[in-house]
């Protein structure tokens, strides 16, 4: 992990899990720019190193969320050197594309460790916390695909399907904990960051757009909770 400089300690924590120059970053820069202090958590440490080295108050964290052992070493690291997380945003996803002839059995074991299990895994690791505070936020960042299935997503789409019901069950059972479960649907692709960043891409959607969404789920007050919102560009077919 990459020691970035003194965290203050006073400051809230948000961890994001799943780190990359699109919704991860977007994810990490919006939350730092409210006021928290950020863990980035990712399979590998390059990109997020650089990432937490901009934001300032923000660290990285090697995390495989496929291996319990992993997640529980890096939930401690962030623990230890950070403090107790009062936002998490499960936003690591990846899927392996064909149809049922195309894909292998660990193709499509390989889709839910990454979407579902990863998201049991490091959601057990901030529940404890947030049960004592009676407080906390814990989003997951989902998919169209798990609402619907085509020959494309044989893998992918049971994946998320069942992060969707993990999130709901855990939602009918961590809100009257104070604890506020919620799922983003994002339907469309996604805007990539590159030199033409300032072109308006009306069929895509804008990270950083998706960031503030998350943002105000964390926010919502508790007699008006939101479990599940879709996102999805203005020219998308739906």
């Amino acid at each position: 992990m990459e020691k970035t400089g003194e965290i203050d300690m006073a400051k809230p924590i948000c961890a994001v899990v799943g780190i990359g120059p699109q919704n991860g970053a977007s994810l990490a820069r919006r939350f730092a720019a409210e006021g928290y202090a950020i863990a980035l958590l990712s399979r590998k440490t390059e990109y997020s190193e650089k990432l937490a080295a901009e934001i300032g108050s923000a660290r990285a964290f090697a995390c495989d969320v496929t291996d319990p052992s992993a997640v529980e070493t890096a939930f401690a690291a962030v623990r230890a050197e950070m403090g107790e997380i009062d936002v998490l945003v499960y936003n690591a996803g990846s899927g392996s594309w064909g149809n049922i002839e195309e894909l292998s059995a660990e193709d499509f074991e390989q889709s839910w460790r990454i979407n579902s299990m990863g998201a049991f895994l490091v959601s057990k690791q901030v529940i404890p916390s947030m049960k004592e505070k009676k407080s906390g936020s814990i989003i997951f960042i989902g998919a169209t695909a798990s609402l619907r299935g085509r020959p494309f997503t044989t893998a992918f789409a049971p994946a998320k399907a069942s992060q969707r019901s993990l999130a709901q069950a855990m939602a009918k059972h961590l809100w009257p904990c104070g604890i506020h479960v919620s799922l983003i649907i994002v339907d469309g692709g996604i805007k990539t960051p590159d030199a033409n960043a300032n072109v308006e891409a009306p069929e895509k959607l804008d990270p950083d757009d998706i960031a503030t969404t998350a943002y105000f789920l964390s926010q919502q007050p508790k007699s008006a909770w939101s479990f599940e919102v879709d996102v999805r560009p203005s020219q998308e077919s739906w």
